[in-house]
């Protein structure tokens, strides 16, 4: 299965493949040698909007039924991303999604909808690029 999904503490595994955070903020406390991921994609993460709203700052959190909606129009403008890594596992690559280490309910996480996003456009059409709509760090790994 080229899409996996994890939490970032999670134990890297040999079939993990390519480790990539799609959260919204990054982790705190953790060096840059702690990291357990290859690189940082926000923009597959949820708006800081949503994020909000999931967690019910200032409010009561948003139903999940209306978080993946919302979540699912948000990808609607992260083509770029996700035409990118659909293309890697198209080829075969292997990509670990992963969120924070306190969602521990994975059916309930955006990760997930990113992992059938991906899975979709890869077993679809090859489509044109798109361009950037967000950056993605990346970090060098310890040899």
């Amino acid at each position: 299965m080229p899409v996996r999904t994890k939490r970032w503490n999670d134990p890297r595994e040999a079939e993990d493949g390519y480790r990539l955070l799609i959260c919204r903020f990054r982790p705190r406390g953790v060096s840059k040698e702690d990291e357990t991921w290859d690189a940082w994609c926000q923009a597959l993460a949820p708006s800081a909007e949503l994020h909000a709203a999931a967690y019910g700052k200032g409010q009561a959190p948003i139903a999940f039924e209306e978080y993946e909606r919302r979540f699912r129009q948000e990808m609607t403008r992260q083509k770029f991303w996700l035409e990118g890594f659909a293309a890697h596992v198209r080829r075969g690559d292997t990509i670990t999604l992963l969120c924070s280490s306190a969602c521990v309910d994975e059916a309930r996480c955006h990760r997930t909808i990113v992992k059938e996003l991906l899975e979709e456009i890869s077993s679809g059409p090859q489509a044109e690029p798109a361009r950037p709509a967000a950056r993605v760090v990346r970090r060098s790994r310890p040899a």
